[in-house]
């Protein structure tokens, strides 16, 4: 087991979680709505916010994506830019919807079906639907910058991963393997820095996300598998 350090938040830091979950919770009561079951994930489930942090609302199965500019636009939420981002040439592309000026709050979704190992990477962030958000709960996972979050009352504890993949495995529960991967991606990230996405596309505002995504596969400029 690896050895913990305990963070204590700060009254500022509470009031942004609590302000970034009104936020998520907004989104994703709309979305529930329609009949659709979005989660959240990362900082904002486990809690360790700060003033920069986003708000990204998946449904993290294939859906029409008509339907859900069709939600949103119902309640009131304005799509302000679109995307298909792909990761790498062998991700899953998602199409995002940017539903503020500053791009931190999007809804997301793929466009073809998620492997089990990419599912696995919103767990092993760590993610709640909108039933434990509402509830106030957090949840344990890992950061960017690879540490281990553990939410208490007064804020959390954290430790590295880097030599303790087995025990964050269980304690996030995930596979072995989605550890040791995410381990190598954000650790190569960290030493040669961020290189940007294979694909990032932005929709006209005449085009579908359909009609995008079959553009960009006859172009070649989207890899399907």
């Amino acid at each position: 087991m690896p050895e913990f350090r305990e963070v204590t938040y700060s009254a500022t830091r509470w009031e942004i979680l609590r302000r970034l979950r009104r936020d998520a919770s907004r989104l994703m009561k709309a979305l529930k709505s329609c009949g659709l079951e979005p989660i959240t994930h990362g900082s904002l489930a486990r809690g360790d916010v700060n003033s920069k942090s986003d708000v990204d609302i998946v449904i993290p199965y294939r859906v029409q994506a008509f339907l859900v500019e069709l939600c949103l636009e119902n309640h009131g939420i304005q799509a302000l830019n679109r995307f298909i981002i792909q990761a790498t040439p062998a991700s899953t592309p998602k199409a995002y919807i940017e539903v503020d000026p500053s791009g931190l709050r999007t809804v997301s979704f793929p466009l073809s079906d998620l492997s089990p190992r990419e599912w696995e990477f919103y767990r092993f962030g760590g993610m709640v639907n909108y039933e434990e958000l509402v509830r106030d709960v957090r949840v344990p996972g890992v950061s960017k910058s690879l540490v281990l979050i553990i939410p208490t009352e007064k804020g959390h504890i954290e430790a590295p991963v880097v030599g303790y993949e087995h025990y964050v495995a269980k304690v996030v529960s995930v596979s072995i393997e989605t550890v040791v991967e995410r381990v190598n991606v954000l650790t190569r990230r960290d030493r040669y820095g961020r290189t940007g996405v294979y694909l990032k596309y932005q929709l006209l505002s005449s085009e579908s996300f359909e009609e995008a995504f079959n553009k960009l596969i006859e172009s070649g400029r989207l890899k399907t598998s």
